[in-house]
């Protein structure tokens, strides 16, 4: 099969410019390895109380949490909405 006349998502780009786009590929292509055993290396060594602190906020994550509510509340909504339509 012969090339399409149909045009490809570089159509318009200069020679310079495909040339730059291919450098860039080549580097990521040869960064990522690195980049992949930094961030396994990174993992490895994650302390997971400073883990929670950056992605929930600082707390004391030693003290035991309140008392959770006996339901997940889904029947107080369903009474809720009864009453909502007068039914209740």
């Amino acid at each position: 099969m012969g090339m399409s006349t149909k045009e490809t998502a570089l159509f318009g780009w200069t020679p310079e410019q495909v040339a730059n786009g291919r450098r860039w590929v080549r580097a990521w292509r040869e960064a990522g390895p690195a980049l992949e055993a930094i961030r396994r290396r990174e993992l490895l060594q994650l302390d997971a109380e400073r883990a929670l602190a950056l992605l929930c906020g600082p707390a004391d994550y030693h003290v035991a949490p309140l008392a959770p509510k006996p339901t997940s509340g889904l029947i107080e909504q369903q009474s809720w909405f009864k009453k909502a339509r007068g039914c209740d």
